[in-house]
């Protein structure tokens, strides 16, 4: 008798899960392709890891296109692709997605990082050890190959005015591309529509911070580097960095692209802005 329940128990189980693991794939496969380029190609610069460097910026930028379309294409039927808690938080505030599953879904993402970008370590680990000069050193000079550290000419200010804007000009084209009153993505092509939106950000605008424009994205792998040997210093980096710009500048830019999208563009009655 037991065996002929558990499988009704467990169908009833994943239906639970199926939206917050679909949140967690779609994550863990932008940063296995995020950062796997990042490492294939900064640690095959060094002759003692590859004979020939791997790759270069627009390689990067194309990776993680290819992430993002990926992870969306994996869960975008099942929970509507979000992974960017930035872009749940805007949705909630803006479209009416459901609070109740913000934290669910932010935290989902989170962990979706932070796997991902685990198992993008454990691949390049050998390389690591090579650039760094042992198992035991680990500096910032490889943590940035998982999260993202401003140059070092940028202002403070300057660091989270770029963030904030590539997160504004990332939710305003993902409004846009749901939107049936403009020229909504054809079913389907969405991950295509965001490979070309993300390819485009990083060619114009990602040098200067490493385009984060998602808090899940550096703070997985952020937490990642901490727990494998880099200790504090991926923290405490330009006086907690992490917090104002990879973090908190996506959630605000994106409130702000959603704010201006509807404001100006969007006539469904399904926005804050148009409610009776």
């Amino acid at each position: 008798m037991r065996l002929a329940q558990h499988p009704n128990w467990w169908s009833k189980y994943r239906m639970m899960i199926r939206e917050p693991a679909a949140e967690f794939l779609g994550v863990a496969i932008l940063i296995i392709f995020g950062n796997g380029v990042v490492c294939q190609t900064i640690l095959s610069m060094n002759p003692a890891v590859a004979p020939f460097p791997r790759g270069d910026w627009l390689g990067l930028n194309f990776g993680w296109a290819v992430g993002v379309a990926m992870g969306v294409w994996v869960s975008g039927g099942i929970s509507g692709g979000h992974i960017n808690p930035a872009v749940t938080l805007a949705l909630a505030a803006f479209r009416g997605f459901p609070w109740k599953k913000v934290p669910i879904y932010i935290f989902a993402q989170l962990m979706g990082g932070l796997v991902g970008s685990a198992l993008v370590y454990a691949n390049y680990i050998h390389a690591i050890d090579i650039v760094e000069g042992g198992r035991d050193i680990r500096t910032l000079k490889t943590a940035g190959l998982f999260a993202t550290y401003a140059l070092d000419y940028m202002t403070n200010v300057s660091a989270f005015f770029s963030e904030f804007l590539t997160s504004a000009v990332l939710m305003v084209v993902v409004l846009a591309m749901g939107d049936t009153a403009n020229m909504a993505a054809p079913p389907g092509l969405a991950p295509l529509v965001l490979f070309m939106l993300i390819l485009g950000i990083g060619a114009a605008l990602g040098m200067e911070t490493g385009y984060a424009i998602n808090p899940a994205r550096d703070l997985g792998p952020r937490l990642m580097t901490a727990m494998v040997g880099y200790g504090g210093q991926v923290f405490t980096f330009r006086h907690h960095y992490w917090i104002w710009c990879p973090i908190m500048a996506p959630f605000l830019g994106c409130l702000a692209g959603a704010a201006l999208y509807d404001s100006l563009l969007f006539t469904g009655k399904d926005s804050i802005v148009n409610k009776p």
